[in-house]
């Protein structure tokens, strides 16, 4: 029961964000021009950190309230693969998994529908822009950044938890921007399968080798790259 419940949770907490992802650039866009510095670059990309900063935020609270749900299949692996999620099990992540992507399809959906036509072409989500095996490999590579710098940072990292969100979410605008020319990118494949279903090529090879496959193996390299990094103290026995 508790991991239907965490399922749950997870369909919940990932159509919510894949809902919302990609308002980011509508906000950022509204908010620069209200501020009027939209012709400053580096404007644009603190106001979207911010903005990621707030949402994180507030996607943590929700998540804690259905027990721990989360809307990224690649961090979830990454943390079971560094150790630290004992309760995680592969049968948990098997029925978790296919939760999160239904509710990366709902929010897809979701959004479709309720989005002004003006603001619709910020909507399509992640898209491959090299062959398939570059694909494959740059989105591995970004999520096994993402993954690792999640892992230091919230566990290694400044002890004030709105740093440590800030210094997550300007990585992930600094890994969209430089992934941007190859893969879109997602680095969380719940995102790439949510898009690949609205846009009809959710059951090609495409996406499940490069936005599946690819990243949650960097994910638990990343795990392990962790592990190795920061090992966790012998505990010695007590002598009586």
């Amino acid at each position: 029961m508790g991991v239907i419940k965490s399922a749950v949770g997870d369909a919940v907490l990932t159509s919510m964000w894949v809902f919302s992802l990609p308002l980011l650039r509508v906000f950022t866009g509204t908010i620069a021009a209200y501020l009027g510095v939209g012709s400053i670059p580096l404007a644009g990309l603190l106001i979207t950190i911010n903005l990621i900063t707030l949402m994180v935020l507030c996607f943590s609270f929700v998540g804690t309230l259905f027990g721990g749900a989360s809307f990224n299949p690649s961090s979830t692996v990454s943390f079971y693969a560094a150790g630290l999620r004992p309760d995680f099990t592969l049968l948990s992540m098997a029925v978790r998994f296919p939760a999160q992507a239904v509710g990366g399809v709902a929010g897809a959906k979701a959004l479709l529908q309720v989005m002004p036509d003006k603001y619709k072409y910020v909507l399509g989500g992640p898209s491959l822009k090299v062959d398939l095996h570059t694909g494959a490999i740059a989105e591995g590579v970004l999520t096994f950044v993402l993954s690792l710098a999640l892992l230091v940072i919230m566990l290694k990292g400044p002890k004030n938890p709105l740093v440590k969100v800030w210094l997550v979410g300007a990585v992930t605008v600094g890994l969209v921007i430089n992934g941007a020319k190859y893969t879109g990118p997602s680095m969380n494949p719940a995102n790439a399968f949510g898009w690949a279903y609205v846009n009809n090529w959710h059951t090609s090879w495409e996406l499940y080798y490069v936005y599946w496959i690819g990243p949650l193996m960097a994910s638990v390299f990343a795990g392990w790259v962790f592990r190795l990094l920061f090992p966790k103290p012998l505990i010695k026995d007590k002598k009586a």
